[in-house]
């Protein structure tokens, strides 16, 4: 997207409101790449590509995720002052846990959408603990440690699902090593987990579950399961 293009700004409203925005504002082209406004809209318009349709209007209506991502932005904001940009800055990252259908993914995404409109430079990745296994797999024709390179050194990472294959050793080495690539270089992810904490350590190891525990913020998302009660 070119930093002087408008973006379609529908859906994002409560996004901009959460940080007293307006969609002029987020559309004001100064011709300057390197704006805030330009920033903004290159990462709403990344926001609208790669967030899945069903959470295309998310935020982050649980309290605890949103001081999260408030201080990730200060954060940002402190560590690249003096920059002429901002970018995502070293920080805690975030656990999610909870039973089947509370809504971790959909807050997960709520808190990448609530990034979007605020300036900063996120560059932000997003998978499934399926789908990274998937990527990682070794087949003709990839390089598994260029694929893997690229979720362990992203800025802002959200990994869904995590505990959530099989376990085999394969599967305990690649956890171990991206978290604790992330644990070692405090680079911030997002992370959502179908366990609760006392099992945690069951279901990803002792090694993992030390990591996680000191660089996460935790939340534990109570409730029944949303998808089934949307249904009946």
């Amino acid at each position: 997207m070119d930093h002087m293009t408008r973006i379609n700004l529908t859906g994002w409203d409560d996004a901009l409101t959460a940080h007293n925005l307006t969609p002029d504002q987020i559309n004001d082209i100064t011709g300057d790449p390197y704006d805030r406004w330009s920033i903004a809209r290159k990462e709403i318009h990344h926001a609208t590509q790669h967030v899945p349709f069903i959470y295309q209007r998310a935020l982050p209506d649980q309290p605890e995720v949103k001081a999260w991502a408030d201080s990730l932005i200060a954060a940002s904001r402190e560590q690249s002052a003096g920059r002429v940009t901002t970018s995502v800055g070293r920080h805690r990252s975030l656990l999610l846990l909870g039973v089947t259908g509370t809504g971790k993914t959909h807050q997960a995404y709520g808190a990448l959408r609530y990034l979007a409109p605020t300036g900063i430079t996120w560059r932000w990745t997003a998978t499934s603990s399926a789908d990274l296994y998937a990527a990682l797999r070794p087949r003709a024709g990839v390089d598994s440690e260029t694929e893997f390179r690229k979720y362990a050194h992203a800025p802002l990472l959200l990994l869904d699902d995590l505990g959530a294959a099989k376990s085999s050793e394969w599967v305990e080495e690649i956890n171990f090593r991206l978290v604790n690539h992330r644990y070692e270089n405090q680079l911030p992810t997002i992370l959502t987990s179908n366990v609760l904490p006392k099992e945690l350590i069951d279901r990803v190891g002792d090694r993992v579950s030390s990591r996680l525990i000191e660089m996460c913020d935790r939340v534990v998302i109570k409730g029944g399961d949303r998808r089934k009660q949307a249904a009946a």
